[in-house]
């Protein structure tokens, strides 16, 4: 049945592996071959599309096997299922109310990527995985920017302030950190809130002394602009 199950996964057949593959993780419960259906069911779920049973199976493999020798082959593939399920709103800022977009799975993603970083350094999967929680916590920190952004031009200060801020605090080391003190900036001159303006300023000045934004007359485009 296994045999016959990786055949349907080769050539395609999600659907008939799923069956075959459901079939295979009752039969040999507490196996060794119990645990590799369980990874093949939640591949063949996430081929298929079907993330949520996808990262369902993959929770179920990581709360009854915690000393499985392909834990950190669980985790990284979990991280890829959601990773996948995010990467196309990535490219489409656009398609609709930014500060409207759940990134959940993005979140997601990089809690299980850091994981595979953190509990399993010489792992196969590691590089990888170092690569995409990188990706990911720049694309968090733009989209963080931008809901910020979003709130400034329709005059919601308060909210562009705050959500700038904990972009900040959240993601120090990404580049988007310097636009986000940008928008503090900005967001608390315009409330007339002086001292805290006057913070974000020496903040923005401190950790990124060459900004473009600390010359008003720069000739920098506006960040938002060439996004």
């Amino acid at each position: 049945m296994y045999a016959e199950a990786k055949d349907d996964l080769s050539a395609g057949s999600y659907d008939r592996a799923i069956k075959s593959l459901e079939r295979i993780e009752g039969r040999a419960a507490g196996t060794l071959l119990a645990q590799q259906a369980q990874l093949d069911l939640a591949w063949a779920y996430h081929r298929s599309g079907e993330r949520a049973q996808s990262i369902t199976v993959l929770d179920r493999f990581i709360k009854l096997n915690p000393s499985s020798p392909a834990m950190d082959y669980a985790l990284y593939m979990k991280g890829l299922v959601n990773f996948n399920e995010d990467l196309g709103l990535f490219g489409r800022l656009a398609s609709q109310d930014i500060s409207e977009r759940d990134q959940q799975a993005s979140r997601d993603a990089l809690l299980s990527f850091r994981q595979v970083v953190e509990q399993y350094p010489d792992s196969k999967y590691a590089g990888d995985a170092r690569v995409r929680v990188d990706f990911i916590t720049n694309t968090l920190a733009n989209y963080e920017v931008h809901v910020a952004r979003y709130y400034y031009e329709r005059g919601a200060y308060v909210a562009a302030a705050n959500r700038a801020q904990q972009t900040v605090q959240e993601f120090q080391q990404a580049p988007a950190a310097e636009h986000a003190l940008q928008l503090m900036v900005k967001s608390y001159d315009k409330l007339g809130l002086a001292p805290l303006r006057d913070d974000a300023q020496r903040v923005l000045a401190k950790s990124f002394p060459n900004s473009a934004y600390l010359n008003p007359n720069s000739e920098k485009k506006a960040w938002w602009k060439i996004w």
